[in-house]
């Protein structure tokens, strides 16, 4: 079995987010770590590797400096990793990001292709369906549950407050919840190996099938409008009073502000 995992180096959030003048994400600028529901797949797919001796492999699309999320993929317990890095794909919309994973896809043998549901730092979970069209296969999304039978899987899809039990035959994509799983840590043997391993870096001349009008910020039908940082908040009123004083101010702000 061969398993494909797409993977996204996000900004850590927690560290503030920066912005270039066009609206597009200062990704080189801002920490970065593995997206989280992109990691549930890899850990998905790393199960069915010790379960069935299945062979995976990592696809990134990014800057040059995001061959350091397929190595932590790789320290994991994924067998290859793959960059695919160009100037003329920089400020991707989902549409000619899905384009550009899919033209790389298409140079890969694969039985099953697992994504995350969504990136932390667009929250569109469009990525991973628009790859399934481009390639014409079968697309299970908001997996929180998978196993294998035979030559097809058998996806929990998380529905409201239930789910449903979907079954599709391989080849297809399977979109992971970050509630799939608890990803495995990085092995110092691991990580070890994947600073040894070789990457393989993809550019534009790799892509298959892809027309250059439907990639970067050119082949984007999504224009950012306005982008800035989280809201600052101004500083809180402090007043010291006594039990009711205080709970009789509280009831004015609320009628003040409308609230009651």
């Amino acid at each position: 079995m061969k398993i494909v995992v797409c993977i996204k180096q996000v900004p850590d959030t927690k560290g503030g987010v920066k912005f270039n003048p066009d609206g597009t994400l200062d990704r080189a600028s801002m920490m970065t770590i593995m997206n989280p529901d992109d990691k549930a797949g890899l850990e998905a797919a790393l199960r069915l590797k010790d379960q069935y001796g299945a062979e995976v492999t990592v696809v990134t699309m990014g800057l040059p400096k995001a061959e350091e999320v397929l190595r932590e993929a790789i320290a994991m317990g994924a067998d290859k990793g793959i960059l695919v890095t160009d100037r003329v794909l920089g400020g991707a919309d989902t549409w000619a990001t899905s384009q550009t994973l899919a033209g790389a896809l298409r140079n890969i043998e694969y039985d099953l292709i697992i994504t995350g549901r969504q990136a932390i730092d667009g929250d569109t979970a469009q990525v991973g369906p628009q790859i399934s069209e481009h390639l014409n296969i079968p697309v299970i999304s908001y997996a929180q549950n998978l196993k294998i039978e035979g030559d097809s899987v058998i996806v929990e899809r998380q529905f409201d407050d239930r789910y449903h039990v979907l079954k599709a035959k391989m080849p297809c994509l399977v979109t992971a919840l970050s509630e799939l799983n608890e990803p495995r840590y990085m092995t110092p043997g691991g990580i070890f190996d994947a600073y040894q391993a070789e990457i393989t870096v993809w550019g534009r001349a790799d892509l298959k099938d892809v027309d250059d009008s439907n990639l970067g910020l050119k082949g984007s039908p999504t224009q950012i409008a306005k982008a800035s940082d989280k809201v600052r908040k101004g500083s809180g009123e402090v007043v010291t009073l006594d039990p009711a004083e205080a709970a009789d101010y509280i009831v004015g702000k609320l009628k003040e502000k409308h609230v009651i």
